[in-house]
């Protein structure tokens, strides 16, 4: 994230993709406590322990990550922060990793997008609505003009 972050202070890309770790990782977490394979522990049945230390992992993904959206707020550009002007995507490719559920997918979205984002909000979709819309939608946002769809999209979110 500090490259990144780089990257965007430096202005050299305002375009970035950032993945923390591939799903069949067998990375461990000693730095939070957590010597298991995240991999494995994502299929935990519903054992509550296994549950807990996902969870222990997701909230230091979701901390440092937090670090980055700080880091590009102190950052001035223009007539704001970086952040004022980017517009993030922070998610999981699963809802529920045990089921290898992709319906609903967590996901957030972060800056001001130079005002084309309404933020403070919770949204919640019907079952079954594409990930895809969301991703049109930021394409949208984000002035990237003739993208009529994308993937199995059916059209775009009005509120976000």
């Amino acid at each position: 994230y500090d490259l990144l972050a780089l990257a965007y202070e430096a202005d050299l890309t305002r375009i970035t993709s950032m993945m923390i770790s591939a799903e069949l990782s067998m990375l461990t977490y000693n730095q939070v406590g957590i010597s298991d394979a995240y991999h494995p522990l994502s299929h935990h049945r519903y054992v509550p322990d296994k549950m807990d230390k996902c969870a222990v992992i997701q909230a230091h993904h979701s901390t440092i990550f937090a670090r980055f959206l700080d880091r590009l707020n102190s950052i001035p550009d223009g007539d704001g922060s970086i952040l004022d002007h980017s517009i993030l995507l922070f998610g999981s490719n699963m809802s529920d990793s045990n089921a290898h559920d992709a319906n609903k997918l967590p996901s957030a979205i972060f800056g001001g997008g130079y005002g084309r984002i309404k933020g403070g909000q919770h949204l919640s979709y019907a079952d079954d609505t594409p990930h895809a819309n969301l991703i049109l939608t930021i394409l949208e946002r984000a002035g990237i003009p003739g993208v009529e769809s994308i993937g199995n999209s059916s059209g775009l979110f009005s509120e976000v």
